[in-house]
């Protein structure tokens, strides 16, 4: 359960890396590191995509070079790179960009939440996801945005309500008692100035029930959030899609929209919704209910009988 090998925290300030999927200059991940470089207790590193990259889950780009451009961010070293999360964790990770490895990776603040089935979507939790990949501790970390202007002083408070979460990360790395068989997913809610504390909870069947529509022109209807919990209309996020295609006089255009949300009761978005704070492990392997594995146990035997 705890971390082998030379302990990466000395005497030094730990060193914390920061990602996301909404971009470098998303409210998020600036509020976020503002937030850590106050504390003066870290040093923070920044490599994180140069432009909006939500629902790209865990991507990566093989077909051509990365280019990781230096952004000022004060208190910060910070790099722009036009990869996907995955790449930005792992590029930072890789000591070709930054000369030694961080102590925690965080990616985030997201707008808005990751929970249930909606973190196999997210590039957020890719972010996290591939640090763990690589035993370098990691959280993922949302923030339950409700449609409507952006308030950056959610996304503050926010990181403040996590401060105390990525102190005892850090103290149990360094006292080599961390678990390495999983990371956190922290989902923080719309009401954070009230909410009602830590959750430990397990990640649900929470899905988004979508549909497609056909629509005329591509900048037609309401953007998407990476969550895929709701829409906006106030032009904050970004669409990801690329809009140079050409279409043909026989081509249509469809667009996914929202249909129904699904909420499972006892998990994370359910505990979400009531105002919790959730903190939720989980790891990178897609285990299976031991009912299917103990069916597919007798009926492969069966098939290959028949060969």
């Amino acid at each position: 359960m705890a971390i082998n090998g030379e302990d990466r925290i000395s005497g030094e300030r730990p060193i914390i890396m920061v990602t996301n999927d909404d971009g470098i200059d998303a409210p998020g991940l600036r509020s976020l590191v503002r937030v850590l470089v106050s504390t003066n207790l870290y040093d923070v590193r920044v490599c994180a995509p140069d432009s909006e990259k939500s629902a790209v889950s865990h991507s990566i780009i093989w077909s051509r070079p990365l280019t990781a451009h230096r952004v000022e961010i004060e208190g910060a070293e910070a790099y722009a790179v036009s990869g996907t999360p995955a790449d930005c964790t792992g590029l930072g990770l890789s000591e070709a960009l930054f000369p030694s490895l961080p102590d925690l990776v965080l990616s985030g603040i997201n707008v808005g939440s990751n929970c249930g089935y909606n973190i196999v979507y997210s590039g957020t939790v890719a972010g996290a996801r591939e640090a763990f990949i690589y035993d370098v501790p990691s959280a993922s970390i949302s923030y339950d945005w409700k449609r409507g202007d952006i308030n950056v002083n959610d996304f503050v408070l926010s990181a403040q309500a996590c401060l105390p979460i990525i102190n005892s990360m850090l103290s149990a790395i360094k006292n080599k008692t961390h678990p390495t068989n999983c990371f956190l997913n922290i989902d923080l809610p719309t009401d954070i100035a009230n909410h009602k504390g830590y959750k430990l909870t397990t990640q649900g069947k929470s899905l988004c029930k979508m549909g497609w529509r056909q629509v005329e022109e591509e900048a037609q209807g309401a953007k998407m959030l990476s969550t895929m919990l709701m829409e906006t209309e106030s032009g904050v996020v970004s669409d990801n899609n690329d809009t140079s295609a050409h279409h043909s006089n026989d081509s249509r255009l469809f667009k996914r929209e929202v249909r129904t949300v699904v909420v499972e009761e006892g998990t994370d978005l359910h505990f979400l919704r009531e105002g919790y704070i959730t903190v939720t492990p989980i790891g990178a392997l897609s285990q299976v209910d031991v009912d299917c594995q103990n069916y597919y146990k007798e009926w492969l035997p069966k098939i290959s009988s028949s060969l």
